[in-house]
């Protein structure tokens, strides 16, 4: 399986093998990972579940949907690398995925 690594707002780091599939958000909330509210449950109706993704996987990431963007408009910290991580779905070429959460969702 695919692994990915959540690095918290304070470095702390969570390495978990996330079925292909499944989206970054699930990973976190399976796996009770700090930092992801995913308070809308996925339906990218929320922003809180928003990551900083690696620079070194923007391109395999893709790009934000125009309902992701609108989403992210609301995120206080957003920046070029964020992304709701509910629309990140794994996958074999997501292998090493590392995102960061920031220090607040709201």
């Amino acid at each position: 399986m695919p692994q990915v690594t959540y690095i918290e707002h304070d470095g702390t780091e969570h390495r978990i093998a996330l079925e292909a599939g499944k989206s970054v958000m699930q990973g976190a909330v399976d796996n009770a990972i700090p930092g992801i509210d995913a308070d809308c449950g996925g339906e990218c109706a929320c922003a809180t579940c928003h990551v900083y993704v690696d620079e070194a996987w923007l391109a395999q990431c893709g790009t934000p949907g125009e309902q992701e963007a609108s989403m992210l408009s609301f995120a206080a910290t957003a920046a070029p690398n964020s992304r709701l991580s509910c629309q990140i779905t794994m996958s074999p070429a997501l292998d090493g995925l590392i995102v960061r959460m920031p220090e607040a969702q709201h």
